[in-house]
């Protein structure tokens, strides 16, 4: 059963929450984080992404570039842009976009759940991702990014939630997006924190919905200073990571998208022969945009196609039954000759939330002329939550990029000490 519980924030101060939260670190270009940096100097990315108070050629996983990013917190914490709480609490953090609220609850979860599989996970994480937050959060001595769990719904937290949410709140900004954030704090001593507790200890198991890399790297520094300390008693902070914990109900998975470039050798005409063989093909007067599972939209040559999965491509596996992994072993492996889609540089993975215009500005911009140079962009229907909790439960793994969550979690608005 997973071992949730309360702790002491580090937070903004309320008069500074709305330019100190931020994206979070790895949905931005080097360049891109050090603008928003310079347009905001109170951005958390200063803190996230550290290399933006360097020159450009700094190595931005120097020893210095981390050192300055736990400096520069502690400026912060000295000039009141951040506050301590000292009670040890949950807080709630709603998040309204398109019309939608989802509401999760703040807490830290534990370790020894993410080691023995309480904490569920559904992606591979990669090494270097991994290296540069074990960095980041050591040197910090604090988690400053909240792993995204999911939780199968429960009537006792929503129950709790909608008390909680009579109270008033901490924060309640939107950010430039147009995304609603609110945040309330339990009080420790109200019967609901305690309840909190009580039925996260009774639920069966939990699950990363975003976030794998920085919970590997959580888990990891945890691991680290047990080494450090073999004395360790498994009540000190280093042994929990900072998370937000939803419903699953009320989170939205958006659409993944791939752009090939090239298309193997093969004509337009060979291109539509072999996708044939597993999928109907419909030539579209627009761009189609995918309605239902088993639908994928092509564009090509100019040219919008609905293909639909023939039905005996279906075999009830979790893993293969998804339509990223359909596109990937029926058309990108053996037509397109993407063997290894995490490491091949003619794929390109675009989240959803660009939009359809993006893959005909990606496609259009290339040399048609250029066989080698012609490409081609798969829309995809987004892959369910359900989908996503039924490959966890087995202890499997999706394709790389199956899912893309909206809204993201803001950054500096919670921090966990170590």
């Amino acid at each position: 059963m997973p071992v949730i519980r309360p702790f002491k924030c580090i937070r903004p101060a309320e008069d500074k929450v709305s330019a100190i939260a931020a994206l979070p670190y790895d949905v931005y270009s080097r360049k891109e984080a050090k603008e928003a940096v310079q347009s905001n100097p109170l951005s958390f990315l200063k803190i996230d992404r550290a290399e933006t108070q360097f020159p450009d050629d700094t190595d931005m996983y120097s020893p210095q570039v981390y050192q300055r990013g736990r400096e520069t917190l502690e400026e912060m914490i000295e000039d009141g842009s951040f506050v301590k709480d000292e009670e040890r609490c949950y807080y709630l953090y709603a998040l309204t976009y398109d019309g939608r609220t989802q509401t999760g609850i703040v807490g830290c979860a534990s370790i020894d759940d993410y080691l023995n599989g309480t904490i569920r996970r559904h992606e591979n994480t990669k090494e270097d991702k991994e290296t540069d937050r074990i960095r980041h959060v050591d040197t910090m001595n604090a988690q400053t990014g909240p792993i995204f769990l999911a939780y199968r719904r429960q009537s006792e937290l929503d129950s709790i939630m909608k008390e909680v949410k009579k109270t008033a709140s901490l924060y309640d900004f939107t950010s430039e997006d147009g995304i609603r954030h609110q945040v309330w704090k339990v009080d420790p001593d109200t019967r609901e924190a305690g309840e909190i507790t009580e039925i996260f200890s009774k639920i069966g198991c939990v699950y990363i919905a975003d976030g794998h890399h920085r919970a590997a790297s959580a888990v990891k520094v945890g691991i680290k200073r047990r080494e450090e300390h073999p004395d360790y008693d498994g009540t000190e902070e280093f042994n929990y990571f900072l998370s937000v914990l939803f419903p699953a109900e009320e989170l939205r998975i958006f659409d993944y998208n791939r752009v090939v470039t090239g298309l193997n050798g093969h004509t337009f005409e060979e291109l539509l022969e072999g996708i044939g063989e597993h999928f109907y093909i419909e030539e579209s007067a627009s761009i189609f945009k995918p309605e239902r599972k088993g639908e994928i939209g092509m564009y090509v040559g100019g040219r919008w196609y609905r293909l639909s999965a023939r039905e005996n491509l279906y075999t009830g596996d979790p893993v293969d039954d998804l339509d990223v992994s359909i596109l990937q072993n029926k058309i990108l492996n053996p037509i397109l000759g993407i063997r290894n889609p995490k490491a091949e540089p003619r794929l390109q993975f675009v989240g959803g939330i660009r939009g359809l215009k993006e893959l005909v500005r990606l496609v259009d911009e290339t040399e048609h002329k250029d066989i080698t140079q012609v490409r081609a962009a798969f829309a995809m229907y987004p892959t369910s939550m359900e989908e996503l909790l039924s490959v966890a439960d087995e202890g499997r793994l999706m394709p790389p990029k199956s899912t893309w969550f909206e809204p993201k979690l803001r950054s500096g608005l919670f921090i966990h000490r170590l």
